[in-house]
């Protein structure tokens, strides 16, 4: 008995030793992969000089167009350091300082680039610990919108900014990388009466002084900069959440996004705590370009989502998710980019599981994976089957080139896969380590495909599936092995279409039960054969060409545009000069451009004003192409 525990403890000793060699061996591995790669879109050097903390004091200049600004850095060095390079494009420098008193004046620039912009320069030596630089913003900074009272509801002057993904530059001389953080106070001044607010600690009211100071205490990267000043009211509803609006906008904005707690509390449940004090969120004016903006503390959104029956607030899901995934856990470059967004929906789809139940939930990813298929489909007519890869080749390119569903639905049902491989509870626990292991921290692609080997897979004795992680991230196109999707609540809205089809009965569609996802799949449904009279049978019922609804007027505008429904294009028009959310705008005019070209070019000429740079760019493109 004796000898037989003595051989039952050495096989356990050599077992365990054996385990312990192993997990060593995968965590060197992880050590050796380089959490701060070159990132191909930002000039800094941040193994010789890097910004830890920044003070900036702003004063905006709504007249002018133009911030008036100091920026002080605190910064990190190597002992063989000469200079701290930060990112530019059109900032005009009047001066730099090291130690708050000793002015440089051998800064240099150099030569501009399209995309990036130019490397500011500034000479440092051993005993530098701050550099500050005194500036203005350009006359054309891609990343300021400044709206003219005309353009806002409460006919006030307006300014918001928009950082990501290498805009931040455009308005603050910085290291723009996301593998670059720091902490920041700011002092922005604004004219009596308006209301300043950032990506940090944020006033409730207006202050009569016009000064407000700001505290972000956590790192955050540049992209996650953020500004608004305008005529904008608060509406709170816990210790932890509101919503910010003009006046105008509050109240509908507040009721919309009244359950933002429970989406919280659900988030929470899910992944850990959350790490940012207070999720608030700044309804803005229609030209926002994107639906939100995850500025961490201060959710940016856009105002197509005030639908009316909460159904569009899965974009608030989507940001207050990024606030594990992309603010907490970082993408180290924008080659990178699914990590930030591919986790996001997967973490979006849950946390509206567990708020709205899991029907609601299917729908959501089965519209993922259509729009996914239409656009692999789409890239890889278009000869562009390398961009369908989740690891992106951004070099010599702008990174707004990899905002598309790639990043975000590919990147969702990659890790949709892994849960269906590794079992949902197996997988909740992986992230939710993966999230506090990595707090604060930047992960690459390579990095996380050895970390989920280590601890996905190894820790929990499932067979690490090597092929998988390969054609799925390393892969054009969509693999075989994509998850299967089923919602039944569109089962019952392909039913109505078929019978409608049918009899073109129009007391068989349904008055007012159906959710905007139902109606978006049943206009996606309609087949490419439908004719203008069927068009027209249909709004006479249900009037989508006056719908408060965006999603759903984009939709049917679509459809109207491809089937010469004369009708709408008054509204097509309105709708365009109104919004400027860039998600509906391309796909319009791309088809407003096949249909009649100088119709597109006359509301784009009235229309482009009122749009962002982030939306206006990509346009022109769109305009330049058509005229070849």
């Amino acid at each position: 008995m004796k000898n037989c525990l003595l051989i039952l403890f050495s096989f356990l000793f050599i077992l365990c030793s054996a385990c312990v060699i192993q997990d060593q061996e995968l965590n060197a591995k992880i050590t050796k992969i380089d959490l701060m790669p070159v990132d191909h879109h930002s000039y800094a050097k941040p193994t010789e000089a890097r910004i830890t903390h920044l003070d900036l004091i702003v004063e905006v200049r709504f007249k002018d167009k133009l911030l008036n600004c100091t920026a002080k850095y605190k910064i990190s060095k190597a002992s063989f350091a000469t200079e701290l390079v930060l990112d530019s494009k059109g900032i005009n420098v009047s001066a730099v300082f090291i130690n708050d008193s000793t002015e440089v004046k051998d800064y240099h620039f150099s030569k501009p680039d399209p995309i990036l912009g130019s490397a500011l320069h500034i000479p440092i030596n051993g005993e530098v610990e701050t550099v500050s630089i005194n500036y203005q913003s350009g006359d054309n900074a891609a990343a300021l919108q400044w709206l003219s009272p005309q353009q806002t509801q409460g006919k006030d002057p307006f300014l918001f900014t928009q950082s990501q993904a290498i805009l931040c530059r455009s308005w603050i001389p910085i290291q723009d990388s996301p593998g670059i953080k720091f902490t920041y106070n700011a002092t922005v001044k604004v004219p009596a009466g308006f209301l300043a607010l950032m990506s940090a600690t944020n006033p409730q009211k207006v202050d009569s002084s016009g000064v407000y100071q700001f505290e972000m205490k956590q790192p955050i990267p540049a992209y996650l900069m953020a500004l608004a000043v305008g005529n904008i009211d608060f509406h709170k509803y816990d210790s932890i959440s509101g919503v910010y609006a003009e006046p105008a906008t509050l109240a509908s904005a507040s009721a919309e996004l009244e359950d933002v707690n429970l989406m919280v509390a659900a988030a929470e449940k899910l992944y850990g705590k959350y790490q940012w004090g207070r999720f608030d969120v700044l309804m803005l004016p229609p030209s926002f370009p994107f639906g939100g903006m995850e500025n961490p503390k201060l959710t940016f959104a856009t105002p197509t989502i005030l639908a009316g029956d909460k159904s569009l607030t899965s974009l608030i899901a989507h940001e207050l998710a990024h606030s594990w995934s992309g603010n907490l856990v970082t993408n180290a470059s924008w080659e990178d980019f699914w990590l930030n967004e591919g986790f996001t929906v997967y973490f979006e789809y849950r946390i509206m599981e567990e708020v709205f139940g899991r029907p609601f939930a299917d729908m959501l990813t089965l519209i993922s994976k259509r729009e996914l298929e239409m656009e692999v489909a789409e890239m890889l007519s278009n000869g562009q089957a390398n961009d369908t890869k989740l690891k992106l080749d951004l070099e010599g390119r702008d990174p707004d080139e990899g905002l598309t569903a790639i990043a975000y639905d590919k990147g969702y049902f990659f890790l949709k896969r892994l849960e269906e491989i590794a079992g949902r509870g197996y997988f909740d626990s992986f992230l939710k380590t993966y999230f506090k292991e990595f707090s604060f921290q930047t992960m690459t692609t390579e990095s996380f495909i050895i970390y989920a080997e280590q601890h996905l897979f190894i820790k929990n004795h499932i067979e690490y599936p090597e092929e998988l992680f390969n054609s799925w991230i390393y892969g054009q196109g969509l693999p075989d092995d994509m998850p299967i999707v089923r919602a039944t609540l569109f089962e019952e809205v392909e039913l109505t279409l078929n019978n409608w089809l049918r009899d073109k009965d129009n007391s068989i569609l349904p008055d007012s039960a159906w959710s905007t996802h139902e109606w978006l799949h049943f206009m996606h449904q309609l087949p490419d054969t439908i004719t203008v009279n069927e068009i027209i049978l249909l709004d006479s019922k249900m009037n989508f060409t006056l719908s408060n609804n965006k999603e759903i007027q984009a939709e049917w505008y679509l459809l109207g545009i491809k089937h010469s429904y004369k009708k709408m294009l008054p509204y097509i028009q309105q709708f365009l000069v109104n919004t400027g959310r860039r998600k509906f705008l391309m796909p319009l005019y791309t088809e407003l451009l096949k249909y009649d070209q100088e119709f597109a070019e006359e509301i784009y000429k009235k229309a482009r004003p009122n749009y962002h740079y982030v939306s206006y760019s990509s346009l022109d493109k769109l305009f330049e192409s058509a005229k070849r």
